[in-house]
C-alpha cells in the first residue's frame, strides 16, 4: 500500500513522494509502539492481589508489659509515685534485697508500659521492636535502660523478654522558662530490644482452603479476583463468598505447597475500582475525594458576611471644678464603630458528569475556604446532586 501512494504522488507531485513516504512510515511507526506504551501504561494502574488482601490466619498480635527503666538523671518519677516505688522494691526483693518502700527514691528510675507488634510465624529467638511508654511523672527517659520485662499476650501468656537502652526522638534542655523541649521525651523505643521465647508460627500444612480477606470490601473486585485466579489455573479453583472474603480450593489448584499456592495468588495483577468517596475531617478542614465522583447539575451559591467591631479609647479634656480653682479628673471614653460588609452572593454552576476538579475549581473561583467547602459539599449531597459516599470524620 505504501509502494502504490508513493507511485500516485510521484505521478502528480514528484517532490511529494519522499515527503509521503516518510510520514506514512512514521505514522506506520507510532502504530506499532502505541501498543507497547498503551499495555505499559495499563500495567502502571494495576495493582498485586497481596496489596488489596491479606490471607485469613495470618496476622500480627499485639504484646504489651510492664518495665521500670533506670539510669535516668533525676528526671524519673517523684516519691508521691507508689508504684514505682512498689515495683523496684518488689525487684529488688527478687534479687535478694530487702528495702523499705518509704526509703525509696525513685527520682532516677521510671515506671513505664512496654508495647510491641508479634509478627506471624515469629519464632524462638526471632527479635521484636519494642515502644516504651512512661505512665508515671517523669520528666524525661533520656539515658535510661529498661530493666528485664515480660511481654503478654491477649491470653496472658508471656511471648516475649524485653531489655536494653532506649533511644529517644527527641530531647528536652534548660528548666521553666529557659527550657526548650522538641518532640516527646516520655516515650522511646528499643530497636530490636525483645526476643520471643514462645513458637508462635501458623502451620499451613492443614489448610484445605485459603483465604483471601479484602482489606477494602468491595463485592466487584471480589469477583474480579475469583475470575483471575481461575483463569490463572484454568480451572474454577476460587470463588467470592463475600464483599471481602474469596476462598481458594487447596485440592483443585494441585500446588506442591501451601506457600507456592499462595505466592502464585499473591503475585497476580489486577485493575481496582475503587467506590466514589469522599472524606471530611471538619477538624481540620481537610477534604479528600475520589476522581470517580460525579455530580448531577447543580448550582452553588456562596456569600459572605462579615461584622467588624472596633472599640478605641479617647481621653477627654480635664475640667475645672467652679469657685474651687481644682482641676478635675480626665476621663477614658470608649468610641465604638460598628462596620458591616455583606459581600454580594457569587454563584457557579456545574453541568451533568462534572468531576472532582471541575467542582475544586468552580469553589476556589468563589474563594471558598475548606471550612465552606465542607458545608457546601454536605449540602450537595443532601440535596442529591453527589453520587458518592460522604463521610464525615
Amino acid at each position: 500500500m505504501l509502494k502504490e501512494i508513493a507511485k500516485l504522488s510521484k505521478a502528480h507531485h514528484p517532490s511529494l513522494c519522499r515527503g509521503v513516504a516518510t510520514c506514512l512510515a512514521g505514522s506506520l511507526l507510532m502504530t506499532q509502539f502505541a501498543q507497547p506504551c498503551a499495555a505499559a501504561s495499563d500495567v502502571t494502574r494495576q495493582v498485586l492481589v497481596r496489596d488489596i488482601t491479606s490471607v485469613e490466619g495470618v496476622r500480627d498480635n499485639m504484646l504489651v508489659g510492664y518495665g521500670l527503666v533506670v539510669g535516668l538523671s533525676g528526671t524519673g518519677d517523684r516519691q508521691q509515685t507508689v508504684f514505682t516505688v512498689q515495683t523496684l522494691a518488689n525487684a529488688m526483693q527478687k534479687m535478694g534485697v530487702l528495702i523499705s518502700p518509704s526509703a525509696v527514691v525513685v527520682k532516677n528510675v521510671a515506671a513505664v508500659f512496654l508495647t510491641a507488634s508479634l509478627p506471624a510465624f515469629s519464632r524462638p529467638g526471632s527479635r521484636l521492636d519494642v515502644t516504651v511508654s512512661s505512665i508515671g511523672d517523669a520528666k524525661s527517659l533520656e539515658g535510661g535502660v529498661l530493666l528485664m520485662s515480660a511481654l503478654r499476650g491477649p491470653d496472658g501468656q508471656v511471648y516475649a523478654e524485653a531489655q536494653g537502652p532506649l533511644v529517644l526522638g527527641g530531647y528536652s534542655a534548660g528548666s521553666g522558662a529557659n527550657g526548650k523541649q522538641v518532640n516527646a521525651t516520655t516515650v522511646g523505643t528499643i530497636p530490636a530490644g525483645a526476643i520471643v521465647e514462645r513458637d508462635t508460627s501458623v502451620d499451613l500444612t492443614g489448610f484445605k482452603t485459603v483465604s483471601l480477606m479484602l482489606r477494602n470490601p468491595d463485592f466487584t473486585t471480589a469477583t474480579e479476583i475469583a475470575d483471575l485466579i481461575n483463569v490463572e489455573f484454568s480451572k474454577p479453583v476460587a470463588s467470592a463468598l463475600d464483599s471481602s472474603r474469596v476462598d481458594i480450593n487447596v485440592a483443585d489448584a494441585s500446588a506442591k505447597s501451601i506457600p507456592l499456592l499462595i505466592a502464585r495468588v499473591q503475585s497476580l495483577r489486577l485493575k481496582v475500582q475503587t467506590p466514589a468517596k469522599i472524606v471530611i475531617n471538619e477538624r481540620t478542614g481537610t477534604i479528600v475525594m475520589g476522581g470517580d465522583v460525579k455530580l448531577s447539575p447543580v448550582s452553588v451559591i456562596h456569600g459572605n458576611l462579615s461584622i467588624h467591631v472596633a472599640t478605641t479609647y479617647q481621653v477627654s479634656q480635664p475640667t475645672v471644678a467652679p469657685f474651687k480653682g481644682n482641676a478635675g479628673q480626665a476621663i477614658v471614653v470608649p468610641q465604638t464603630a460598628v462596620d458591616v460588609k455583606d459581600s454580594p452572593a457569587q454563584s457557579i454552576r456545574l453541568d451533568e458528569g462534572a468531576n472532582v476538579d471541575e467542582l475544586v475549581t468552580g469553589l476556589h473561583s468563589i474563594g471558598t475556604t475548606a471550612r465552606d467547602v465542607v458545608a457546601i459539599l454536605q449540602a450537595i449531597k443532601a440535596e442529591g446532586g453527589m453520587q458518592a459516599e460522604l463521610v464525615v470524620q
